[in-house]
């Protein structure tokens, strides 16, 4: 009878052979999960104490300080820089003025029909009272010329564009200035070109060498 329920029945033994079947898979993940545990050892997360803590955080608040402290001080010099050079590009162009001046003075007094005359006397007056107001309103600025003449060749502040000839001073000392030079505190706003002196060539010593020269020919 049993045998013909089951014949009879087909659903049950389908029902019988899906529980086995979802038994076994469960099984085998116990299994890997097992085997996967004993391959990988645990790490062990260390926990900080209370005093480690406390450090690292003191640690933290003393960097943010020093960045802080430093963003500072670039900005104090920034706006330092700012405030005292701000104007060195409008000086810079601004001396224009005073070389145009000073070309103008130079034309003036090489043109052969105004020498010597009522003319040209007030006019170049008038050019150097300009000069000399100019340069007053420059100074008041902290924009003063460089003291050239007479002084030894400094290339902080001075260069030199030709050298002259003259025993009366020491080689290297400047006795032309060729366009003055000029400085915004203590910084270069631009360099004094001037002449220098060099010792004056012996005549006898280029006779000597012209001869060797020649002898060698």
């Amino acid at each position: 009878m049993e045998k013909e329920e089951n014949q009879n029945n087909p659903s049950i033994d389908q029902d019988q052979d899906t529980v086995k079947e979802t038994e076994k898979p469960e099984e085998n993940l116990d299994e890997e999960n097992k085997e996967e545990t004993e391959q990988e050892p645990r790490e062990e997360i260390k926990e900080l104490t209370p005093e480690e803590k406390i450090t690292k955080l003191e640690d933290k608040v003393a960097r943010t300080f020093a960045e802080m402290e430093n963003q500072r001080r670039r900005f104090e010099k920034e706006k330092e820089d700012a405030f005292e050079y701000g104007g060195y590009s409008f000086a810079k162009e601004a001396l224009n003025l005073i070389d145009n001046l000073d070309r103008s003075k130079h034309v003036l007094q090489s043109d052969d029909k105004l020498k010597e005359t009522e003319a040209l006397n007030k006019t170049l007056e008038h050019l150097d009272i300009i000069k000399k107001d100019l340069i007053s309103i420059f100074e008041k600025n902290n924009i003063k010329p460089i003291e050239s003449i007479n002084k030894k060749l400094d290339p902080n502040f001075h260069q030199a564009m030709m050298e002259i000839e003259d025993d009366t001073k020491e080689p290297g000392t400047i006795i032309q200035e060729i366009q003055k030079g000029f400085m915004i505190k203590d910084r270069l706003l631009r360099p004094s070109l001037v002449g220098v002196s060099k010792k004056v060539a012996k005549k006898d010593e280029k006779t000597e060498e012209n001869k060797e020269i020649q002898e060698n020919k």
